[in-house]
């Protein structure tokens, strides 16, 4: 599957510029059309007192939701001009309960989807877990750009995060139009279980051989992690090996037991350092 048409969110957070620059770098890339989703976002007003709030304060409310939408989408179109780039830019206007799901259905229409990972310094009127509702619920990949913003690259070392799921076996077949241009691909299995893989302690083996029948230039590794988390494992493998893609797949176990227990994906997301592209 080529990537034809690349969805990245549009705002006028902190982390919008990089995150554009990741889209516009991958739009590039594989010749892509580039569209960018902004929503103008309606702050809640409770029902208790929404019969006694001024209409002319509401609608100076609603004014500046879209004047600042406008300004996220000139920014954006500017950044796409400036790189020479074919693009698009949608606004939306919609109520905070609407904006997921109407992110969501935009997502259905993309082969990619580019978002940024929660700045904990940053409020954002979509809430912290708004990446997390966008893998889970658009049933499309999505790379997460670190708020702090991606690398110089992006997509030349990547690592695949394997443990034979569904998950990761969808995020590496969404990510192979990535994986085939890469320099190079590890694959990479942590705490394996041998009792499960024929008596084998490297899982990824398979699915390295697969991908190498696909010209990816792969190599199958995997480590033993006593006292360190996996996300923290993974971590520590990007650091050591130049990483600039992670590719996983996103909530292997129910988000409560996640929510509960702690994972992998919710430690990434709260402690990515590299782009993290993800499908569920």
């Amino acid at each position: 599957m080529a990537i034809r048409d690349v969805l990245v969110q549009v705002d006028g957070s902190r982390s919008a510029p990089g995150r554009f620059a990741a889209a516009i770098g991958v739009a590039q890339t594989h010749a892509a059309n580039l569209i960018g989703l902004c929503l103008a976002v309606e702050p809640p007003v409770p029902a208790t007192i929404l019969g006694v709030v001024p209409p002319d304060l509401l609608a100076t409310q609603h004014d500046a939701v879209r004047k600042q939408a406008d300004g996220a989408a000139a920014q954006f179109r500017h950044a796409v001009e400036q790189a020479g780039l074919h693009g698009e830019c949608r606004s939306a206007q919609v109520l905070n309960v609407e904006a997921i799901d109407v992110f969501v259905q935009h997502t259905r229409h993309a082969d990619l989807v580019i978002l940024s990972q929660s700045d904990p310094e940053e409020v954002s009127i979509l809430g912290s877990g708004f990446p997390a509702a966008i893998v889970m619920g658009g049933g499309r990949p999505a790379i997460v750009i670190p708020y702090i913003g991606p690398g110089t690259t992006l997509g030349r070392r990547v690592l695949v995060a394997w443990d034979g799921g569904r998950e990761a076996t969808r995020a590496v077949h969404d990510a192979l139009p990535i994986l085939e241009r890469a320099d190079s691909v590890t694959v990479l299995s942590i705490n394996p279980d041998a009792s499960r893989n024929g008596g084998r302690r490297d899982p990824g083996a398979d699915i390295s051989l697969h991908l190498a029948r696909h010209g990816v230039k792969t190599t199958a590794a995997w480590t033993i992690a006593n006292e360190i988390s996996v996300g923290d494992a993974i971590l520590a493998d990007i650091a050591d090996n130049g990483i600039d893609l992670l590719v996983m797949g996103a909530y292997g176990h129910s988000r409560l037991r996640e929510v509960v227990l702690g994972g992998a994906t919710r430690h990434l997301l709260e402690h990515m350092t590299v782009p993290v592209l993800m499908s569920h």
